[in-house]
């Protein structure tokens, strides 16, 4: 071999190892920064369960990481809380100590929120310096960083709707909000494993793709509608399963005119829809999982295996948390489980997806 070829080759393949090692620290950074984000989702929601979300009524980004230090910063703190209807309508009993026990969950919550910021930011910044960061890849990650922050505005604005009159945040706002936080964990454990080269199942058919996606939109819709739930408290009446007081379809179902009314109003409209979601997509999990197993690939019975596991995990879990009112343990449980359902599901949609050309541009994989 000429010796200009083999300096050549030489230099490819160092080329090629360095990359596949900068996929795979990019890769593991962001599997940090997921676990992180799962965590502050449970947290979040425990700051709801609590009802702790309200104790904080300013929003300040850099000083507010400093928490009252002293009796006459907490006394402050505690006046500024009065100020406000979730005092004046609903705590009015509170002592300094009471109000110290919510205050904590808030400002955790928002703590780890500027912290999962820097841990993006700050590596993402070092890895682009140090050319760890590929071309294909710097958009997407930007893109990562810009969800972040919209997420920090989104947490503020839905606390603002809890500080005007009513002592309870919007629930299309909390609906926002968490949904959001879910889009960032599902799109960041997406990038993860491109990073990590995961190659999708080839021959997989279009109809059990197509259902596959029937279902990722299914599981959002009910996301979307445990928000509501969630944050206009709907789980807090009909507590039995699977009939509402002794009936499948209360009159309270349907009272609201107009009809669309009891889709985004009614508490118990909301909590009807959020019931039937939860069994369609436990039964369509199950329909996806015989299938999944009918295809004789390991990945893909692996992949339904895990997707009805967890599915019936979290419908039990909702029937529980309903039966027995919404206790803080179950419904933390409640909505981490519901993380790991739609990380699961990201998981199937990336293995099932179109199989790349035999060039392999992973660019526009």
């Amino acid at each position: 071999m000429p010796p200009q070829l083999f300096v050549f080759s030489a230099k490819s393949d160092s080329d090629t190892n360095f990359m596949n090692n900068s996929r795979r620290l990019l890769a593991g950074w962001l599997g940090i920064v997921c676990v992180t984000i799962f965590t502050m989702i449970v947290v979040g929601g425990i700051t709801r369960l609590t009802e702790s979300g309200l104790s904080m009524v300013d929003w300040r980004p850099v000083m507010g990481i400093i928490p009252p230090t002293s009796e006459a910063e907490w006394e402050a703190t505690f006046e500024a809380y009065k100020q406000f209807p979730e005092y004046q309508k609903k705590n009015l009993h509170f002592t300094l100590d009471e109000f110290k026990s919510i205050f904590y969950w808030e400002y955790g919550h928002r703590v780890l929120g500027r912290l999962i910021g820097l841990m993006y930011f700050l590596p993402l910044v070092f890895f682009w310096l140090r050319g760890h960061v590929e071309p294909a890849y710097r958009l997407r990650l930007i893109i990562g960083l810009l969800l972040g922050g919209m997420q920090g505005l989104m947490g503020w604005y839905m606390v603002k709707s809890g500080l005007i009159d009513m002592p309870r945040v919007s629930h299309y706002r909390l609906a926002a909000h968490l949904s959001l936080a879910l889009i960032i964990l599902a799109y960041l454990f997406w990038l993860m494993l491109d990073l990590l080269q995961v190659k999708p199942v080839a021959a997989v058919q279009s109809g059990l793709r197509k259902l596959i996606l029937l279902f990722a939109g299914l599981l959002s819709l009910q996301i979307v509608y445990g928000a509501f739930v969630a944050g206009s408290r709907a789980g807090w009446g009909y507590n039995t399963w699977p009939d509402m007081n002794g009936e499948f379809l209360p009159d309270a179902v349907l009272y609201m005119q107009p009809f669309w009314h009891n889709l985004l109003e009614n508490t118990a409209g909301m909590q009807f829809i959020h019931r039937w979601l939860g069994a369609g997509v436990a039964l369509l999990a199950v329909s996806l999982a015989v299938l999944l197993f009918r295809t004789g690939d390991t990945r893909l019975k692996n992949a339904g295996l895990m997707l009805v596991t967890v599915t019936f995990l979290q419908f039990i879990l909702g029937v529980l948390t309903l039966i027995y009112v919404v206790p803080i343990s179950l419904g933390a449980l409640h909505q981490a489980v519901a993380c790991l359902l739609l990380v699961t599901t990201v998981w199937l949609v990336f293995i099932t997806r179109p199989y790349p050309n035999a060039q392999g541009d992973r660019a526009r994989v």
